[in-house]
């Protein structure tokens, strides 16, 4: 696993500063402890910084073709470079290395910008060939490895594996982009392709980019999505065994590392069935680590504990206490953008714990979108069957008008369960389906970003909102029933937005390599075209998988209640952060910046404080973008990063 970054002259054959293009790649050292690369020639240069996982000896990057004509830089693993070695030898190209690395520079060889349909793996490359004088850049199918690119002040472009690469250029603009603001504000994170610069742009998941100086930047060219094709006909029983027999391929190619290998091990299905598979393919004990909290209602360890016995993993756990606080600022430093998933801090320990053992770690990252593991599928395809059922009685404009005044003046219960919340439900099915959805899954409401936003910031959005993204998305969906629609909603957006982006800065910030089985592109693929009642059925998610496993781990860890990967964040936020959280949204840096009403933010502060409600979302994520605002953006009070309305529409 490795850290890429380069500059690209889009105007012509400029001498690339060897300072600066050192600089950017001293930015991702982190990310490549062993070894660091520079390649100049007019108009380009490449850096690469590398953690040594497979060919050790001759992995060196930036890495080039027999003739010097093609230089790549690489972050990521191609699972299949083996069988794809062996086809390119038959093509007659020659190879000096066993990396993965070289195999991709003679798939583009043969194949150009279709090389990417023939890897399997995680990553994010940049490739030059100087014959085809064309920069190109890709990016993994699901968005296991990150990549983003923007345009400096001095015609160049830039990019690199974390946004911090491109910010160590002075060129580079740090201009906020205000619909991402809105975004971020929504969603907790800044969804593909937006970053929170209007300058920088994340290259999406399986989208590929061909640059050529002299010509306007393109747009990215997608190669892959998710198909929601159904599979052949086949009964359940089939179905599990061949759901299992895929899982374990998946594990198998995985577990090849020349460094020392383990597994993150939560006690949810996930990751206890990737222990459970390695296991099986491993002649000696699997490392495995875990992290248990003190609050019971957050700890997880005794399942954890349960299948590191049944397998007899060489298992390491560490509890993370109460007022494991010290991460706060450190996070913005690793996210770059402001970051409100507060189990950032835990994936951060895990991999702490991880790194002292292995370098590879496996995860299950990627089971509960594809098998429907989320509470909210359930909920969302509750209030579907009642949308569709009412449909032919109201139509959308009067169930709109009374399911929204009912919303309205039904009192809000942050206590309550959610299916005993009738204001959430009455607002879900005011909404169409989007909508809805959007809804159940954003951190801040509609109205709360409205009152929390200033009247400079709303004029800069001009009416945007963030629902537009997952609309943008729903009409490119090939899925067609609700549950799959909503999971190819999460597939393109809190996958790799929150989910991936959280675990590779975590591990990344360890130099540890971390692979998930479960986000395979061609087990995804297949357990996308799974009829929707064999992931969800009576309420009951992963249900083939969990059918599948029941052989290899009880049923008191398959069948148990979810818990996820969380912190008590608002005990902790009306306890020993009180102070901490006061000072810092009611500090200089939020008031300055001309984004918020800080009125709202005193009221939201108050009310949470009391125990009178629950904003403890709201409130993290404002303290995420005070420590973002304090780490990248020289706020003084003189000049708000805020650009003018007609900035934030260029």
């Amino acid at each position: 696993m490795c850290g890429i970054s380069g500059i690209f002259d889009l105007q012509g054959q400029r001498d690339i500063d060897v300072l600066l293009l050192a600089r950017m790649n001293h930015s991702l050292r982190h990310r490549g402890p062993d070894e660091g690369g520079l390649h100049r020639e007019p108009g380009l240069g490449l850096a690469h910084r590398r953690l040594s996982v497979i060919d050790l000896a001759s992995g060196q990057q930036p890495l080039f073709n027999a003739d010097r004509s093609i230089a790549i830089v690489f972050n990521g693993e191609i699972y299949n470079y083996r069988s794809l070695m062996a086809e390119l030898r038959q093509f007659g190209h020659p190879f000096r290395t066993s990396s993965d690395t070289e195999v991709i520079v003679h798939a583009w060889e043969q194949w150009g910008e279709h090389c990417v349909r023939h890897l399997r793996g995680m990553f994010a490359f940049a490739l030059w060939d100087r014959r085809r004088h064309v920069l190109f850049l890709a990016r993994d199918r699901l968005g296991v490895k990150p990549l983003y690119y923007g345009e400096a002040q001095d015609g160049t472009l830039l990019f690199g594996s974390e946004l911090k690469a491109l910010l160590a250029h002075p060129a580079m603009p740090r201009v906020l982009d205000p619909l991402a603001v809105e975004e971020y504000f929504a969603y907790g994170y800044v969804p593909e392709p937006r970053s929170i610069f209007q300058h920088a742009r994340k290259l999406p998941p399986g989208h590929t980019l061909s640059i050529r100086a002299g010509q306007p930047l393109p747009a990215p060219q997608s190669y892959w999505d998710v198909p929601f094709t159904p599979n052949p006909p086949a009964s359940e029983a089939q179905a599990a065994d061949e759901l299992l027999a895929r899982l374990r391929e998946a594990v198998r190619i995985r577990m090849v590392a020349e460094v020392p290998l383990g597994a993150f091990l939560s006690g949810g299905v996930d990751s206890s069935a990737v222990v459970a598979l390695m296991a099986g393919a491993s002649s000696t004990p699997v490392n495995t680590c875990s992290i248990s909290f003190g609050d019971p209602a957050y700890n997880e360890a005794r399942y954890a504990d349960l299948v590191a016995r049944r397998y007899g993993t060489a298992h390491h756990a560490r509890q993370v206490e109460q007022d494991d606080f010290e991460l706060i600022d450190l996070l913005a430093n690793m996210y770059d953008e402001p970051f409100a998933d507060s189990s950032a801090m835990p994936t951060y320990r895990v991999c702490q714990l991880a790194r002292q053992r292995v370098t590879v770690a496996l995860s299950g990252d990627g089971g509960d979108e594809s098998l429907a593991g989320y509470r909210r599928y359930r909920l969302h395809t509750r209030e579907e069957k009642v949308r569709k059922a009412m449909a032919p009685l109201l139509p959308a404009g009067l169930r709109q008008s009374l399911f929204g005044t009912l919303g309205r003046l039904y009192p809000k219960a942050d206590w309550a369960p959610r299916f005993l919340r009738a204001k959430t439900t009455f607002e879900g099915l005011a909404r169409d389906t989007t909508d809805a959805y959007f809804h159940g899954v954003s951190l801040l409401g509609d109205a709360m970003r409205a009152r929390l936003f200033s009247p400079e910031l709303r004029r800069s959005l001009q009416g945007y909102r963030a629902v537009e993204v997952l609309r943008r998305h729903a009409l490119a969906s090939p899925a067609q029933d609700p549950l799959s629609q909503v999971q190819y909603l999460d597939l393109k957006t809190y996958l790799p937005g929150d989910i991936l982006t959280k675990v590779d800065r975590a591990s990344m910030a360890h130099a540890l390599e971390v692979r998930s089985p479960l986000l395979d592109h061609e087990l995804v693929a297949w357990m996308s075209g799974l009829p929707p009642q064999f992931k969800l059925r009576r309420g009951e998610g992963k249900y083939l998988l969990k059918k599948a496993l029941r052989p290899l781990l009880p049923d008191s860890v398959l069948y148990r209640q979810k818990m996820g990967f969380s912190v008590p964040l608002a005990d902790w936020l009306r306890g020993p952060l009180r102070q901490r959280l006061q000072q810092r949204l009611l500090g200089p840096i939020l008031a300055q910046c001309g984004l918020f009403d800080m009125d709202y933010v005193r009221l939201l502060l108050e009310q949470h404080a009391s125990g009178r409600r629950d904003y403890s979302a709201p409130l993290w994520s404002l303290l995420m973008f005070e420590a973002f605002l304090r780490q990248v953006l020289p706020v003084d009070g003189r000049q708000s990063p805020v650009p003018s309305p007609a900035m934030a529409m260029e």
